[in-house]
């Protein structure tokens, strides 16, 4: 790896598979609310998204405000079905062995989501010290704090970085700052990527070799 100096890595569905839980329990708790939203459709819709875009968008299918404890009660069910399901990506733990320049994790997700499934998923001494969530600046993706503010901790420029994302608000928050962004297509259900990272690969053995 000559180009790049450090690597930023998004969490959900670049390090674990958590997207498919999570946004199945959000689609089962608005469905209760009577959302009538599909789950294939949210997967593209909803894929990247904060919570709070999530909440808004679910807000306006039911017209009418969640309830007050919807975000906790959310939090309780992910957690547990994280811990009876969460699975790495595969093949990112041979990437992360084999990677010879500093490396991150950016995330829009709360720390102690992303800390538990790093932890349930054996990845967390790979990331331990340097964890960046959007919620401790309170800006999210596309925004692009969380990756400069990782850049800039990590002692590195955002041209000397590559951020490694699957999502297309994380392209565009990579490209926002001024970062290089491989998109990971495997689990792209909107086949978007393509057309926005600078470039894109379909498994994690790919990725090894671009690097």
């Amino acid at each position: 790896m000559n180009k790049y100096k450090c690597v930023i890595f998004d969490c959900d569905g670049v390090l674990i598979d958590s997207e498919p839980i999570a946004i199945g329990v959000l689609v089962e708790m608005a469905n209760y609310l009577g959302a009538n939203i599909e789950l294939d459709a949210s997967m593209v819709s909803l894929k990247g998204k904060s919570f709070k875009y999530c909440t808004n968008y679910i807000s306006q299918r039911i017209e009418k405000p969640l309830p007050i404890h919807f975000e906790q009660d959310y939090r309780i069910n992910t957690f547990e079905a994280f811990r009876k399901n969460i699975q790495p990506i595969k093949g990112i733990k041979a990437v992360l062995e084999n990677i010879n320049v500093p490396f991150c994790v950016a995330s829009s997700g709360p720390e102690n989501k992303i800390r538990l499934n790093l932890e349930l998923t054996r990845l967390l001494p790979f990331f331990e010290g340097h964890i960046f969530s959007c919620y401790a600046i309170q800006k999210w993706k596309p925004d692009p704090d969380v990756f400069l503010w990782a850049a800039e901790t990590m002692g590195f420029k955002p041209k000397d970085c590559l951020v490694v994302e699957d999502s297309l608000s994380g392209v565009r928050a990579a490209k926002a700052g001024g970062f290089d962004v491989y998109g990971y297509t495997e689990h792209d259900y909107g086949n978007a990527l393509s057309k926005e990272a600078t470039k894109t690969f379909n498994s994690m053995d790919n990725l090894l070799k671009m690097l």
